[in-house]
């Protein structure tokens, strides 16, 4: 049905040819994907099969026609047993649906009574009966693309060529549009499909062409999209400041109530603030996630930084003042050391009293810090 015989395809003001030596034939009834990454000439050999091209050496049999050697008076009658779906619909925006699918028809010369049947036919193989009288605008995407099956099918053309036709839609739609195309190809009707849907070709087990900057590289019968592995991906990453920020903010909001003087506002802001920093202890003792890199990068990683020898671990602990009108007085052997710290029972002593906030009795705010 379809034969490219060593085909090159230039185009003006390109160096490099489009397609190079291309050399394959498609069987009446089969389901072919044409697979390859942007560039890699699908495209091209849709519009050569459709003979919106003619190529710059070698032979494209479609039909059994030579397009090369289809005068331009004969291409219509040649594309009228071709049906075509693109990626855009190209949908008339002015016309019904059951007039967009009728309008083929009418260019072709159709009678009223062939119209009157086949359109509503057509419409209810991809799933839209008595949604003829809608316009374009009332359509979802799915349902866009589910009228230019039908206007491609109308006619009850040997070959259908699709150029991504689920390229603008959602993954659920796009398993719809397959599936009506599958039924299509169920019928006999070859099926010639341009994609970068990895899923569906994987799934399917179709014949696949895979091109490469114009070359063929794969000509594969019950085959996959390929390697995939080289497709970057994202990954989400841990945002481990965020608690450690929240906390800061919570004692901050702490601070400021104790400062405007109202009580129960700090005892609120106090247990938030407390909140928040077992969210950061939290955070901290929960082990890190595995970093999406090769192992040989992973042992380059920066090691967590410990305190030097010597170097306090924590905040240095205020030191009780000695009570002069007790009359008592430091102790000096005149040795350079640290004075005592006295034992407070901290498991005893309230929340407000942790974090100094409890009242003296001379009404003196203590540190929050």
């Amino acid at each position: 049905m379809i034969r490219f015989e060593h085909v090159t395809k230039r185009y003006k003001g390109t160096a490099k040819p489009a397609l190079s030596d291309i050399d394959f034939e498609i069987q009446r009834g089969e389901f072919v994907f044409l697979v390859g990454a942007s560039g890699s000439g699908k495209s091209s050999c849709l519009r050569l099969i459709l003979r919106e091209d003619v190529p710059s050496s070698g032979r494209v049999v479609a039909l059994g026609r030579d397009t090369k050697t289809l005068t331009t008076r004969r291409t219509p009658y040649f594309r009228r047993h071709i049906g075509a779906v693109f990626q855009d619909f190209r949908l008339l925006q002015s016309k019904t649906v059951a007039q967009n699918v009728a309008f083929t028809l009418q260019v072709i010369g159709r009678s009223r009574g062939f119209i009157k049947q086949a359109v509503p036919d057509a419409l209810e193989r991809v799933g839209l009966a008595g949604m003829g009288k809608r316009m374009p605008h009332e359509l979802s995407g799915g349902e866009q693309q589910r009228v230019a099956i039908a206007r491609a099918l109308v006619n009850r053309p040997q070959l259908l060529l699709a150029d991504e036709p689920t390229g603008n839609l959602d993954p659920g739609t796009s398993v719809d549009i397959m599936r009506i195309l599958a039924q299509v190809n169920a019928t006999g009707t070859t099926v010639v499909m341009a994609t970068h849907e990895a899923t569906f070709v994987d799934q399917m087990q179709r014949r696949v062409i895979e091109l490469s900057e114009g070359v063929l590289l794969r000509d594969e019968r019950h085959g996959g999209y390929g390697d995939t592995s080289v497709v970057r991906t994202l990954r989400p990453e841990t945002e481990r400041g965020a608690a450690a920020i929240a906390a800061l903010t919570a004692v901050l909001e702490v601070q400021r109530e104790v400062t405007e003087g109202s009580a129960e506002a700090a005892v609120d802001a106090t247990q938030r603030a407390v909140d928040a920093v077992e969210e950061v202890v939290d955070v901290i003792a929960a082990p890190a996630p595995a970093p999406a890199r090769p192992a040989e990068a992973a042992d380059a990683a920066i090691p967590p930084i410990e305190p030097a020898s010597g170097d306090p671990v924590a905040e240095p602990v205020p030191v009780a003042e000695p009570d002069a009108a007790a009359g008592e007085q430091p102790e000096d052997d005149g040795a350079d050391r640290t004075p005592s710290v006295p034992h407070v029972p901290v498991d005893e002593l309230g929340m407000a009293d942790r974090l100094g906030l409890r009242p003296r009795d001379d009404d003196e705010v203590g540190p929050t810090s």
